[in-house]
C-alpha cells in the first residue's frame, strides 16, 4: 500500500484518537486518579532549579523529564498542555503505525483495522491515555520498531535506548531487533543495534548517575522490590481464593500503589516474576530458533515479547496496557484479528473497575470487580499465548514454500 492511499486511513484515525481524547477530558474522567498533579510537582521542583534524584526523590528514569517539564512552558493549564502533549505523542504513534506496516507491504484493509484499534483505544480503556505519559515511552519504542523493520539499525537502537532510558520496558525489544538485523544484514548491524543501544542509555542515566548516584540507583532498584500490585495475575487469582474462604490478605500502599500483603502474598511475586522471565526469554527463544528473515516475524515478536511482559508482572497498573495497544495493532492475519478482540475485552474489563470502583477492589477487593479483574487477568494471558505461538504459521508458510517449489520444480520438467 502507497504512502498517498494509506493517508485516509491515518487522516481517520486520527480524528478519531482527537475525539477520543476530547471525550475523556469532557465525559469520562472528572479528575479521577489521575497522576497529572504529581508531574506537575516534579515539574515545578525542576524548573525551580533542583535536580531529580539529588534534590528530590524521582521514582521515574530519566527518559521521562522531558514530558513532565515541557507542558510547564505551554500556555495552557499543566493538565490540559500534558494532555495535548500526551496526544501529539498519539498521532506520532498512528504515523508510525502506518509506516511500520508499509514497510511490510500490508493491505489496505488491515492498515485501516491498525490505526482504528489504536485510535478507539482511549475510549475502551476509559481513562488514563492523556494522564500517563506511558504514550512517551509507546512512541520511542514503535519508532525503534519502524527503523528495525527497514534495516536501521543504528537509529533502531538508538530509539529503543531511549525508550528504555524513558520506562524501561522497551528494554524488552533489544534481543528481537539485534536477532531481526542479523539476520537480515549479519553480525555488524545486530551489533551496531546494541551498542546504539547503550550509548544512548548511556546518555540520559550517565548524567545523573554522577550527579546523585544513591538517588537513582534508588529510583531504579525501588522498581524491583515492588511488592504484588494488587491488579496483577497473582493478586486477582489470591483475591478470588478469598471468596472461597482463604484467609482474607491485607492492602498496603507501596511505591505509590496499592498491593497485597499477607499469607501467599510474597509466594505470588515470586512466582509472577519467574513466569514473566520464562515466558519472556521463551519468546526470545523461539524467535531466535524459528531462523526466518521475514520482517512480519520480528513484528510479531516484538508483540509478545511486549504482552507477555505485561501479562505475568508482579506489578501491572492499568496504565501498562497502553504499551500493548500500538504492538497489537500489528499482527497479521486471524490472529491479529482474535488478538484484537482479546485486547479490547482486556481494556473494556478494565474500565469497569478503574477509575471508579478502584478502592472497592483494591481495599475490599469486592464482588464483581475482582472477577472483572481475574477476567481481564486472564484475557492478556490469552492474548500473549495468541503472539507467542509462533509455529502453526512459519508451517504454513514452510508447505506454501515447499508446494511452490514443487509446482516450479514441475514446470521446469
Amino acid at each position: 500500500m502507497s504512502r498517498r492511499s494509506s493517508w485516509p486511513a491515518g487522516l481517520g484515525a486520527a480524528i478519531l484518537f482527537a475525539f477520543s481524547f476530547f471525550a475523556l477530558q469532557h465525559w469520562l474522567e472528572q479528575g479521577q486518579l489521575s497522576d497529572v498533579g504529581g508531574y506537575q510537582q516534579y515539574a515545578e521542583l525542576m524548573r525551580g532549579g533542583q535536580v531529580p534524584y539529588r534534590d528530590f526523590a524521582f521514582e521515574y528514569p530519566p527518559g521521562a523529564l522531558p514530558v513532565f517539564l515541557l507542558p510547564v512552558y505551554m500556555s495552557w493549564s499543566y493538565a490540559t498542555s500534558f494532555a495535548i502533549l500526551m496526544g501529539v505523542c498519539g498521532a506520532g504513534c498512528i504515523a508510525l503505525l502506518a509506516a511500520t506496516l508499509q514497510s511490510v507491504e500490508a493491505s489496505s484493509e488491515r492498515i485501516w483495522g491498525a490505526l482504528l484499534l489504536f485510535a478507539v483505544s482511549p475510549l475502551v480503556l476509559g481513562s488514563l491515555f492523556d494522564t500517563r505519559f506511558d504514550l512517551w515511552p509507546a512512541l520511542l519504542a514503535l519508532g525503534g520498531l519502524a527503523a528495525l523493520v527497514r534495516e536501521r539499525p543504528l537509529l533502531s537502537g538508538g530509539l529503543l535506548g531511549l525508550g528504555f532510558a524513558a520506562k524501561l520496558w522497551p528494554g524488552v525489544l533489544l534481543p528481537v531487533a539485534a536477532i531481526h538485523l542479523w539476520r537480515r544484514r549479519g553480525s555488524g548491524a545486530g551489533l551496531a543495534s546494541i551498542a546504539a543501544f547503550l550509548v544512548v542509555t548511556a546518555a540520559c542515566f550517565l548524567p545523573f548517575a554522577l550527579l546523585a548516584p544513591s538517588g537513582l540507583r534508588s529510583s531504579l532498584t525501588g522498581q524491583l522490590d515492588r511488592p504484588l500490585q494488587v491488579e496483577s495475575l497473582g493478586a486477582a487469582i489470591l483475591m478470588a481464593a478469598e471468596h472461597f474462604g482463604m484467609r482474607p490478605l491485607t492492602t498496603i500502599t507501596s511505591h505509590g500503589a496499592q498491593a497485597l500483603s499477607g499469607r501467599g502474598a510474597g509466594l505470588a511475586a515470586f512466582l509472577s516474576t519467574a513466569a514473566e522471565i520464562t515466558t519472556v526469554l521463551g519468546v526470545w527463544v523461539a524467535y531466535a530458533w524459528r531462523g526466518t528473515r521475514e520482517r512480519e516475524a520480528a513484528l510479531l515478536a516484538a508483540a509478545a515479547s511486549v504482552v507477555t511482559l505485561v501479562a505475568f508482572d508482579k506489578v501491572l497498573s492499568p496504565q501498562y496496557l497502553i504499551w500493548l495497544v500500538p504492538f497489537v495493532a500489528l499482527a497479521d492475519g486471524g490472529r491479529g484479528i482474535l488478538a484484537a478482540g482479546l485486547l479490547l475485552l482486556a481494556l473494556g474489563l478494565t474500565q469497569t473497575w478503574f477509575p471508579w470502583s478502584y478502592w472497592q477492589l483494591a481495599t475490599g477487593h469486592e464482588s464483581p470487580w475482582s472477577w472483572y479483574l481475574l477476567a481481564r487477568d486472564l484475557s492478556l494471558v490469552a492474548l500473549a499465548g495468541v503472539l507467542a505461538d509462533l509455529q502453526p504459521r512459519i508451517r504454513l508458510r514452510r508447505r506454501k514454500s515447499t508446494f511452490a517449489g514443487r509446482s516450479a520444480s514441475l514446470r521446469m520438467r
